[in-house]
C-alpha cells in the first residue's frame, strides 16, 4: 500500500510540474537584488524558457508574458543550502514508522570516498517542499560519518520522480573529517593525521602503478581500489576536499596538510575559524559555517561564537552560510538557512554579504556560479519574490521559481492544517 501511495504521489507531482512548465514571466516593480550587481529599485526580472533573459529598471515586456506585480516586495536569487542530507532520511530512520536513512556508507575503516549519497535521494521526500517554500531552490547533498564520507552533489528542488530530474551537478567535492580521530578508527590526532598521509601517498602510488596493482605486483594499500580511484581527482588537486574541522589548531593542521599535498581545501563547520582567519584568508580557503549557535558541542569547539561569519568575512575569507543551529538543519530544517543569514547580520555580517553567502558565494564555490546564484542574463531562473526582507522572520516567499517553473504541491504540514480547518459534520466545539 505504501509503495502504491508513493507512486500516485510521484505521478501527481510530475503532472503538476508539466502544468507549471516553461513560459515567459515578467516580475515587475520590485526591489531586485541581483547579488552580482547593485540592487535595482522598481526593477524587472524577465524569465523565458527557464532562463533569465533580462534584468533591469527598463525592461521591455513581451505582450504574452505572465506578469507578477512585485511592487513593495523584494526579489532575490533562490537560496542555496550547501550542507544538507536532504532527501536521504525521513521519520528518524528505519526504526521509526518505516522511515529510512541513506546518509552514511559503511566504507572501509572510515573511508567511503566512492560513496555518492545523492544517488539514494527519495525525490518525494517530504522535507523538499517545505524547503522550497522557504526560498531554497538548490542544495548540496553530502554523505554522513567517517574519515572520508563520500562525494558531494548538488540538486535543485523541483517536483520530480527520479533523481536525474533533481540533479544539477556532481561530484563537486569530497567530504571528510579532520578533527575526530575516531572517524578513522584511530586513537589520537597524530595517528589520525598520519593515516591521512598514508592514504594519500597510497592514492599517488596506485595512480602511478595501476597496471602493477591489477597484476597483483604491489604492496597492500590503505584502501580498496574503488576508494583509491575516487580519491585520485582530490590528490591531483582537481576536486576540492571539504574537511569538517572546528578547533583552531586542527584548522591550521588541515591547511598545512592541504599545502603539503597541493589540495583544494574547504573548511566546514569551523567553530573556531575566526581565531585563525588571517591564515585561512591567506590560503584562499572558503569556510562553510553558521550563525545560529554559540554553544560548543565538544571541547574542540569551545571558541564557537555567532560573530564567526562576520569576522571571517572581514578578514577576507569567502564565507558560505550553512545550518549550525538545533533541530536537524541538514534535513528537516534545511529551510532555516535564511534564519542563519539573518542571525549572521545581527552578529555583524553586512546584509549584502549575508545574501551573497547563501546565493552567489556557494554557487561559485560549488562550481555552478555560471548557472545559478545571481539574477543575471543567461542564468537559470531560480528566483524568489519575498513579501519583505527575506531575513526578517515575518517575511514569506510569495513566488518561488526553480528553473523558471513554479510548483503548487503542498507540504504535509499544509495538508494537515487544511484537514482540520473544516470540522466534520455534527462536531461540536468544546
Amino acid at each position: 500500500m505504501r509503495a502504491t501511495t508513493f507512486l500516485r504521489l510521484a505521478a501527481l507531482l510530475a503532472v503538476t510540474a508539466r502544468l507549471a512548465g516553461a513560459q515567459t514571466v515578467a516580475i515587475t516593480g520590485g526591489t531586485v537584488h541581483p547579488v552580482s550587481g547593485p540592487k535595482i529599485e522598481n526593477g524587472t526580472v524577465l524569465i523565458r524558457d527557464g532562463k533569465i533573459v533580462a534584468v533591469g529598471a527598463n525592461v521591455a515586456i513581451p505582450a504574452d508574458a505572465q506578469r507578477i506585480d512585485a511592487s513593495g516586495k523584494w526579489v532575490t536569487p533562490g537560496f542555496i543550502n550547501s550542507a544538507t542530507t536532504l532527501g536521504l532520511n525521513e521519520a528518524g530512520g528505519p526504526q521509526f514508522s518505516g522511515g529510512y536513512n541513506d546518509v552514511s556508507a559503511n566504507g572501509t575503516n572510515g573511508i567511503a570516498a566512492s560513496f555518492e549519497a545523492w544517488r539514494g535521494i527519495n525525490p518525494v521526500n517530504t522535507y523538499i517542499i517545505p524547503a522550497r517554500q522557504e526560498g531554497v531552490t538548490s542544495v548540496a547533498v553530502a554523505g554522513g560519518n567517517g574519515m572520508i564520507s563520500g562525494r558531494i552533489g548538488v540538486i535543485d528542488l523541483v517536483d520530480a520522480t527520479t533523481v536525474a530530474e533533481l540533479f544539477r551537478s556532481g561530484p563537486v567535492a569530497m567530504a571528510g573529517d579532520y578533527g575526530n580521530p575516531g572517524n578513522g578508527s584511530t586513537g589520537a590526532r597524530a595517528e589520525y593525521w598520519a593515516k591521512w598521509r598514508t592514504l594519500f601517498d597510497d592514492v599517488k602510488a596506485y595512480a602511478a602503478r595501476r597496471a602493477a596493482y591489477e597484476q597483483g605486483n604491489s604492496r597492500d594499500l590503505a584502501a580498496p581500489r574503488s576508494e583509491l580511484e575516487a580519491l585520485i581527482p582530490v590528490v591531483n588537486g582537481q576536486m576540492p576536499l571539504a574537511l569538517n574541522v572546528d578547533r583552531a589548531s586542527d584548522i591550521i593542521a588541515a591547511l598545512a596538510f592541504a599545502r603539503e599535498y597541493s589540495l583544494k581545501l574547504w573548511i566546514t563547520s569551523g567553530a573556531e575559524a575566526w581565531m585563525v582567519a588571517k591564515e585561512i584568508a591567506a590560503a584562499k580557503v572558503p569556510v562553510f559555517t553558521g550563525a545560529m549557535n554559540n554553544i560548543p558541542q565538544d571541547f574542540g569547539a569551545l571558541g564557537q561564537r555567532q560573530e564567526n561569519a562576520a569576522m571571517l568575512r572581514a578578514a577576507g575569507v569567502t564565507v558560505v552560510l550553512v545550518g549550525n543551529g538545533p533541530g536537524d538543519e541538514a534535513s528537516f530544517n534545511v529551510r532555516n538557512i535564511r534564519q542563519e543569514a539573518g542571525n549572521a547580520v545581527a552578529f555583524g555580517l553586512p546584509w549584502d554579504e549575508a545574501l551573497r553567502a547563501i546565493t552567489l558565494a556557494p554557487a561559485e564555490v560549488l562550481g555552478i556560479g555560471g548557472e545559478v546564484g545571481s539574477l543575471a542574463v543567461g542564468r537559470d531562473a531560480n528566483v524568489v519574490v519575498w513579501s519583505g526582507d527575506p531575513f526578517e522572520f515575518g517575511s514569506v516567499a510569495e513566488h518561488v521559481f526553480v528553473r523558471g517553473r513554479t510548483f503548487t504541491s503542498k507540504s504535509r504540514q499544509q495538508m494537515l492544517v487544511e484537514r482540520y480547518l473544516t470540522l466534520p459534520p455534527g462536531y461540536r466545539r468544546p
